[in-house]
C-alpha cells in the first residue's frame, strides 16, 4: 500500500509542469528572425529558432559550439570562402503551413533566411550589419528590387551562399573576414526560416516563429507577457556543457546536469515590468524564479558583493558580472540642433558630454553597478582597454562652458537659457521612458549648470526604436548589448553603412569608416588593436555618441532555479536550466 501510494504520488508530481518565471523591463518587438536588433526579441526567439553556432553555456573564457551546424566552419586560407555542414534529421516544429507533414531543414532555408536580411520588402534592422559582411551577389539582388520596385527575385543564385547540397552552405566574401564565424553564432539572424511559412504568414511573421528550438510560441500578450512551451518535436539533445578546468562552480553544475535531456523545464513565462520596484517585490514575493538586481536596491540587498544576509536564509543566490554593454546617449547627427560637423556643432556635443557627469550616475543611480565607460567598447571583447582614461568620462563644466561661450552658445533674449549662434531657441529634445526619471533629473541639473533647455519626451521602447531607425529622435538614451566577445559591433554605433541599423546616430565619417573596416580585415593581435584605439579617438572627438557606463550586472535567484549561470553573451538561457 505504501508503496503503491508513492508511486501515486510521485507520477503525480512528476505530471506537475515546471514553469520558469521571470520578468523583463522591456517588451519584445518581433519574434521574426530578420525582423529585430533588441536584446529582449532575441531572448526569446533563440530558444524558438536556433543559431548555426552558440556559445557553450558554461565556459569561460566563451567558445563557439556547432548547434545548427554540424562543425565549425572550414576556412579558405585567405579567410574568403567558409564551408558549413549542417546536422542532417533536424526539423521545424510543427505548423500548418507544412501540411501536417514533418519539415527537414535543409541548407536553402538558411540561404531563404538570408535572402530575406537583404529583401528591402522586411525592412530588416539586421541589413546593415549582413550587408557589411560582404557576401557576393546579395548586394546586387537588393538595390535590382528597390530600383526596379519589382519583388526580391529569392530564386535569383547569389555566388555568396549557395546551398551545394541539402545539409551543406557555401559562403563566398567579398574581402577576407578572419571572424566570420561570429556572423553566425549567437544569434538567429542567419539561421534557417521555412518560407512556407513566410509565406503563409506575410507580415504577420513576426507573430508566427516556427523554428527548430527547444521552445515554441504559446501564446504573446503584447506589451505584457510572454509564454513558450516545451516543443514536443524538438529532437533528443542532451546537456553537455563543458566547463573551463578549475572553475569549480560550474563543474559543479556540469555534474549535476550532464546527460539530462534538454529542455529541462515544461513552459517559460516572460512578463514585461518596467518599473524597477514592482518588478523586483515580484521576485521578492517568490512570484518569480529569477531577477536581475535593480542598482536602487543593490546597496540592501547586495551589501559590499554579498547576498544580504535575510535574503540568504531563503536560500537567495546572486551571479555578478562586470556586463559587455555600454549605455550612452544617441544625438542625431542630421538634427539640425544637435547635428552637424561644423566646429560649433561638434563644440555643442563635446560641452554636452562634459557637462554630464558618468561618475555621478554611477554612484548615485547605480549605486556603485558600473564603470564609467571610456569608449564605446565595453569588457569581455577583444578591444577593450581597462587602462584608457578618456574625455569620454570626464566631468568638467567649466570647460563645457567655456566652449559654449567660445563658439556663440549665449543667452541671447534675456531668458535664462542659452541659444544657437545664428539666435535661435536651442532646447535638447532628449527621448527617454517613464522608468528612467532619476536620469532624467540628473540630465536637466547638469545641462541647467550650462544654460541650457533640455526637454524629456517619454515614449515606448519598440516605438522609438523604430523612430530612430528613421532618423526622427535628436537624443536618444539607450544601451547596446554585446552578443559576440569583439569590439566590431560596437564600432559599427558610428559606421556610415550602418545608418538606419546599429548607427542610430546617422554619424557618417569617411576616416571613421576607413578604420573600421581595416580592422575587420586583420586578425586578433596588437596592429588590430591599435587601429580600434585610433577609431574610438574619432568618435570620442565628434561625440556622435556620449557613452555613460558599462553596467555591472547582479542576478538573484531562488534555490529552486538549478544550473543557472550568468553568461556575458548568451541570452536564450532557457533550455539549460532547471526547477525542482
Amino acid at each position: 500500500m505504501l508503496a503503491a501510494a508513492l508511486a501515486i504520488a510521485g507520477a503525480a508530481d512528476a505530471a506537475v509542469p515546471k514553469v520558469l518565471r521571470y520578468a523583463v523591463e522591456e517588451h519584445a518587438t518581433s519574434l521574426d528572425p530578420s525582423g529585430f536588433a533588441d536584446i529582449y526579441s532575441e531572448e526569446v526567439a533563440g530558444s524558438i529558432f536556433e543559431p548555426l553556432y552558440r556559445f557553450d553555456y558554461l565556459a569561460r573564457p566563451v567558445k563557439v559550439r556547432p548547434q545548427l551546424a554540424a562543425a565549425l566552419p572550414e576556412a579558405s586560407p585567405d579567410q574568403r570562402e567558409f564551408i558549413v555542414r549542417l546536422k542532417p534529421g533536424i526539423f521545424f516544429s510543427d505548423d500548418p503551413a507544412f501540411g501536417g507533414k514533418p519539415r527537414e531543414i535543409v541548407a536553402e532555408d538558411v540561404v531563404y533566411s538570408i535572402k530575406r536580411i537583404f529583401d528591402p520588402r522586411w525592412k530588416s534592422p539586421q541589413y546593415p550589419s549582413f550587408s557589411d559582411i560582404g557576401i557576393k551577389g546579395l548586394e546586387s539582388l537588393r538595390q535590382r528590387a528597390v530600383e526596379t520596385h519589382e519583388p526580391f527575385d529569392y530564386a535569383k543564385p547569389a555566388e555568396g551562399i549557395v546551398a551545394l547540397d541539402a545539409h551543406t552552405l557555401r559562403f563566398r566574401l567579398e574581402r577576407p573576414r578572419p571572424r566570420f564565424v561570429f556572423d553566425l553564432t549567437n544569434t538567429v539572424a542567419p539561421t534557417a526560416v521555412a518560407r512556407e511559412v513566410v509565406e503563409r504568414y506575410g507580415d504577420a511573421i513576426g507573430d508566427h516563429p516556427v523554428g527548430s528550438g527547444p521552445f515554441v510560441l504559446a501564446s504573446w500578450q503584447h506589451g505584457s507577457k510572454i509564454v513558450l512551451a516545451r516543443n514536443p518535436a524538438y529532437r533528443e539533445v542532451h546537456y553537455d556543457e563543458e566547463p573551463a578546468p578549475g572553475d569549480t562552480a560550474a563543474e559543479a553544475v556540469a555534474a549535476q546536469l550532464r546527460g539530462r535531456r534538454l529542455p529541462m523545464v515544461d513552459r517559460v513565462e516572460i512578463s514585461t515590468i518596467e518599473e524597477d520596484q514592482p518588478r523586483w517585490l515580484s521576485f521578492l514575493q517568490g512570484e518569480l524564479d529569477l531577477a536581475a538586481l535593480p542598482a536602487t536596491y543593490s546597496p540592501t540587498a547586495y551589501p559590499h558583493g554579498h547576498v544580504a544576509p535575510g535574503l540568504a536564509r531563503q536560500g537567495i543566490q546572486a551571479q555578478r558580472i562586470a556586463r559587455p554593454d555600454v549605455v550612452y546617449t544617441v544625438f542625431n547627427m542630421d538634427d539640425p540642433v544637435v547635428g552637424g560637423y561644423a566646429p560649433s556643432q561638434v563644440a555643442l556635443r563635446r560641452a554636452i558630454g562634459l557637462g554630464y557627469d558618468n561618475e555621478e550616475e554611477v554612484r548615485t543611480l547605480r549605486r556603485g553597478m558600473g564603470l564609467p565607460a571610456q569608449s564605446v567598447v565595453p569588457p569581455s571583447t577583444f578591444g577593450y582597454d581597462p587602462q584608457l582614461k578618456s574625455e569620454m568620462s570626464e566631468y568638467d563644466p567649466a570647460r563645457a562652458n567655456a566652449l559654449l561661450d567660445l563658439y556663440g552658445y549665449a543667452d541671447r533674449d534675456g531668458d535664462g537659457w542659452r541659444d544657437r549662434p545664428d539666435g535661435s531657441p536651442l532646447v535638447l529634445q532628449y527621448h527617454t521612458s517613464a522608468s528612467l526619471r532619476p536620469f532624467n533629473e540628473l540630465w536637466e541639473r547638469r545641462m541647467r549648470a550650462l544654460g541650457l533647455k533640455i526637454e524629456f519626451m517619454p515614449g515606448q521602447w519598440p516605438e522609438q526604436a523604430k523612430a530612430a531607425r528613421a532618423g526622427k529622435l535628436m537624443l536618444w538614451f539607450l544601451s547596446w548589448n554585446a552578443s559576440v566577445p569583439d569590439a566590431e559591433p560596437f564600432l559599427r554605433l558610428g559606421y556610415g553603412p550602418a545608418v538606419g541599423g546599429e548607427n542610430l546616430s546617422r554619424f557618417r565619417l569617411p576616416a571613421f569608416d576607413a578604420l573600421y573596416e581595416r580592422q575587420s580585415l586583420l586578425p586578433d593581435g596588437p596592429e588590430r588593436s591599435a587601429v580600434i584605439a585610433q577609431a574610438n579617438r574619432l568618435l570620442l572627438a565628434y561625440m556622435p555618441v556620449k557613452a555613460h557606463v558599462h553596467r555591472i550586472g547582479v542576478s538573484m535567484y531562488w534555490p529552486r532555479l538549478v544550473g543557472y549561470r550568468r553568461h556575458p553573451f548568451v541570452r536564450s538561457f532557457h533550455s539549460f536550466v532547471d526547477l525542482q
